[in-house]
């Protein structure tokens, strides 16, 4: 039987290679005759810059930044050549990824975005025409308001610097120097790589959605989606010449904070999708992107079984993540997929209405999950042994 495994990372635990390493020794302790290809991904979030690296080589170039809790950390920019541009690729987990924030520390009230508009600028300066951001892993919730600091717009000590609460204080005049900042951009190619499809506001926004398993109690989400929602009309409000609504239509400037807002991606990392938007960045899917450049569907049809994964699939796989995308290019193949993943929480008919044929749980039990964690590569490896047992023929 021929077999592709192709995972994320399992957050906090295991990189995707080494995810896919270690279903990969499981498989084949129950099916060593089985044919087995590997195939490690990404979606934006904590390892992107190294699974572009290996399909596309490159050079990297160290850089240090600001972390999210302002401790300076050390980042890298990926510069390659690709298709006459000079492409620079870059992780915002790296600068502002939730395990740069120690548990007891993690308050997205106060988490900036800084450093990834630090970023940004070192991948300008690399004389990039092409700069390519992966979003994803966030412990921020400030739709970007501290990268766009970090650009220019007021620095480190301007209230957008300050975390996601105190959005709720930002006025006009703060925002009076973003269109100077876009303006300063306007000459690069901006692709913001996003490894979720939610909008900045609502029920799975940024706030509602993710500012919970960042540290944020749910009253603290509430007065976060209040804060952001202040600050997103604002800063359309300062893009009035640049942003312009469609008056043909009938649109009004509001409907243009709205139509940013909303986009698919503008919820990812903690709004930073916003962000970027607000400068003119193009958001595509992280999970398809990073397919594209492996060559996903080819390595897809030239087997009889996909296997992917990630640390907890759960809800938000679904909405543009590696599990989805892997899953959605297999059915256009006629391949089935199967997940195995830390915990799993989705249901029938949601793997169904996926096309994933099954899903199987590292940890089925909680008292399992201790043992997890303090082996993870060996209990991923057993449980896909078991799997193989089912599915090799």
């Amino acid at each position: 039987m021929r077999v592709l495994i192709a995972p994320d990372c399992f957050g906090g635990t295991l990189t995707a290679d080494e995810a896919a390493a270690a279903v990969r020794t499981g498989w084949l302790r129950a099916a060593p005759g089985d044919e087995v290809d590997v195939c490690p991904l990404a979606d934006g979030g904590p390892g992107f810059v190294d699974t572009v690296r290996a399909c596309l080589g490159g050079e990297l170039v160290r850089v240090v930044v600001t972390s999210p809790v302002g401790a300076r950390v050390s980042a890298e920019v990926l510069v390659v050549e690709q298709d006459g541009v000079r492409t620079a690729y870059v992780e915002s987990a790296q600068a502002a990824g939730l395990h740069l924030v120690a548990l007891g520390s993690r308050d997205p009230m106060s988490t900036t975005t800084f450093g990834v508009g630090e970023l940004v600028r070192a991948a300008v300066q690399t004389g990039a025409g092409r700069v390519v951001v992966g979003l994803g892993g966030s412990g921020t919730n400030d739709a970007g308001a501290g990268m766009l600091a970090a650009l220019g717009l007021g620095g480190a000590q301007s209230v957008l610097a300050r975390g996601g609460g105190a959005l709720a204080d930002v006025r006009a005049a703060d925002l009076a120097g973003l269109a100077a900042v876009r303006a300063g951009l306007a000459g690069i190619d901006l692709m913001v790589a996003v490894d979720v499809d939610v909008p900045l506001l609502g029920l799975q926004g940024a706030s509602a959605g993710f500012a919970v398993q960042k540290g944020a109690s749910p009253a603290q989400a509430q007065e976060l989606e209040r804060a952001l929602g202040h600050f997103a009309r604002l800063a359309v409000d300062a893009l009035a010449d640049v942003e312009r609504p469609d008056l043909l239509a009938g649109a009004r400037v509001s409907s243009v904070a709205a139509r940013l807002a909303a986009q698919p991606g503008a919820g990812a990392a903690g709004g930073l999708g916003f962000g970027f938007a607000l400068l003119g960045a193009r958001l595509v899917a992280g999970s398809a992107l990073v397919a594209d450049a492996v060559s996903l569907d080819a390595r897809i049809a030239a087997v009889d079984l996909v296997v992917t994964g990630e640390g907890a699939f759960d809800w938000q796989s679904l909405h543009g993540k590696v599990v989805a995308v892997v899953a959605e290019r297999a059915l256009r193949a006629a391949v089935p997929t199967i997940v195995v993943a830390g915990q799993v929480s989705v249901g029938r008919r949601e793997l169904g209405a996926a096309g994933i044929s099954a899903a199987y749980a590292v940890v089925e039990q909680p008292d399992e999950l201790a043992a997890s964690l303090a082996d993870p590569a060996g209990a991923l490896s057993r449980r896909a042994e078991r799997v193989a047992r089912t599915w090799s023929r």
